[in-house]
């Protein structure tokens, strides 16, 4: 089954109840029961809804895994990952991530003496110097947040499996349209379904898809336990939104080409940071595992400082500044002050995250009304 089916029809089954086309949206906390122990296959809504089990199977399907675990946000699934680890344990991280998973690691696990090292991957001979006997998985966002480095999945993998490591990818700026981690050798894939997966700025989710057994049997026991799970309404906007998740991402795709081009020849721009850029770097890595280069275009300017950042958030009108992305509309952020801002200056900067540094999610309106709006906005 080709993508685009997949995503209509994956897991996806008329409600035998009624026939509706659509997965119902099963608002309800309990379960009648014929006897003790005696039911249908669902006792209690933290631990099993209908609608959510439908996501769960389409989103599987989606990364061709075996099981998808569904969480209240991003953050949830994270959180539900590194709960996987003990006292003592290693992660090695992406130096250049989302600002929220940095904070996470380092202020919430990192008091339960969890160890986090956080590296440049676009050469993987790095992570040489950092593996040892208490690294137990290493975390990749791929395209990263914001200065979308690509990141080799396969060569990631190969070092960690001498050492029997988990290797996490958070696939979310890609979407399961564009990368597929778990064919590349990854164990664990995590999604803030918010954005691409939802696509329509109107629920926050997360999902973790696994093929392991095992891996999965923990993954849902942690989610079940601790509880933070999605409501099934909001399990129903995210499979509705991925119905059209491969056209609005190809859309993206295309806008964010253009936009990035327009970028690039900006007299007022100095660098922009686009994968589907051939001097961009790993350009020949994104090339081999991503279908096309997504739809977040990052950009600095000239004048380098925030004031000068500022006047541009401030000017455009169809580019809405807001945190977030992936949504049908087009957003303009300042990642030094949003989504990055627990991130210390410093470690900020040794990445490149500068002051003035501005970055897009292309939406799939016309993208002559999107230049226009940013050139306006730039003059």
């Amino acid at each position: 089954m080709k993508f685009g089916t997949k995503a209509i029809h994956a897991g996806v089954h008329p409600d035998p109840s009624s026939g509706a086309v659509m997965t119902p949206i099963f608002q309800t906390s309990t379960y009648v029961q014929d006897a003790p122990g005696k039911h249908k296959g669902f006792e209690y809504a933290r631990t099993q809804n209908p609608t959510r089990n439908v996501l769960q199977e389409n989103l599987a399907a989606l990364e061709n895994g075996k099981h998808g675990i569904c969480f209240g946000s991003g953050l949830a699934a994270l959180d539900a990952i590194l709960k996987l680890l003990s006292p003592g344990d290693e992660v090695i991280s992406t130096n250049d991530l989302y600002g929220g998973s940095y904070r996470l690691m380092t202020k919430v696990f990192g008091k339960y003496g969890i160890k986090f090292h956080y590296v440049g991957m676009n050469d993987t001979k790095e992570l040489t110097t950092l593996i040892n006997e208490n690294t137990k998985m290493i975390w990749i966002e791929t395209p990263t947040n914001p200065m979308l480095n690509i990141i080799d999945i396969k060569a990631v993998v190969k070092q960690a499996k001498r050492k029997d490591i988990l290797v996490c990818v958070d696939n979310t700026f890609a979407s399961p349209y564009l990368q597929t981690p778990l064919d590349l050798g990854a164990d664990i894939v995590l999604h803030s379904a918010t954005k691409y997966l939802g696509g329509h700025s109107d629920v926050v989710h997360g999902a973790v898809i696994v093929k392991d057994d095992k891996l999965a049997e923990q993954l849902y026991f942690i989610q079940n336990a601790v509880g933070a799970v999605p409501g099934p309404q909001d399990c129903f906007l995210v499979l509705r939104g991925i119905k059209t998740l491969h056209l609005r991402v190809q859309r993206a795709c295309e806008n964010a080409r253009e936009i990035a081009n327009f970028l690039r020849r900006h007299k007022k721009v100095s660098k922009v940071y686009y994968p589907g850029f051939a001097s961009h770097p790993n350009h020949k890595v994104a090339k081999a595992q991503m279908r096309d280069f997504g739809g977040m275009v990052s950009f600095d300017l000239k004048a380098n400082t925030k004031a000068s950042a500022n006047q541009i958030l401030r000017r455009t009108e169809l580019f809405a500044l807001a945190e977030s992305l992936g949504g049908v509309e087009s957003l303009i952020g300042h990642p030094a002050s949003m989504t990055h801002a627990s991130i210390p200056k410093k470690d900020r900067l040794k990445v490149g995250l500068t002051d003035s540094l501005i970055r897009l999610s292309v939406g799939i309106e016309d993208v002559g009304d999107l230049k226009k709006d940013l050139s306006e906005a730039l003059k």
